[in-house]
């Protein structure tokens, strides 16, 4: 059984996982070698973006809502760059690895 507030979708548990964990190899373990990330509408470099946003800022994320595949999650997100903001997720998965991610206000 999933605990309250994590995401049902074992890839997308795992990202919010390796996040509220600070662990680097896990998140690299569930992220596809050529994921892709879009932040704003914008697409960014991925190992730039997960080192700004997730792990030198210290990120946590608190899943608030998922979709019914669970490929997509609002989010109660905080960073040292813009503290506490609402955030919408929305996850591509191939098997057990996530191919790409769009990110941005929720």
């Amino acid at each position: 059984m999933t605990p309250p507030g994590m995401p049902t979708h074992p890839a997308v548990r795992a990202f919010v996982d390796a996040v509220n964990a600070q662990d680097q190899q896990a998140l690299w373990t569930v992220l596809a070698k050529d994921a892709t990330v879009v932040d704003v509408g914008t697409e960014r470099d991925l190992d730039a973006w997960v080192e700004r946003e997730l792990f030198s800022s210290h990120a946590r994320m608190e899943v608030v809502r998922e979709s019914p595949d669970g490929l997509s999650v609002t989010a109660r997100f905080h960073n040292d760059i813009w503290g506490d903001i609402d955030t919408a997720w929305e996850f591509s998965v191939s098997g057990p690895v996530i191919r790409g991610f769009v990110t941005g206000p929720g």
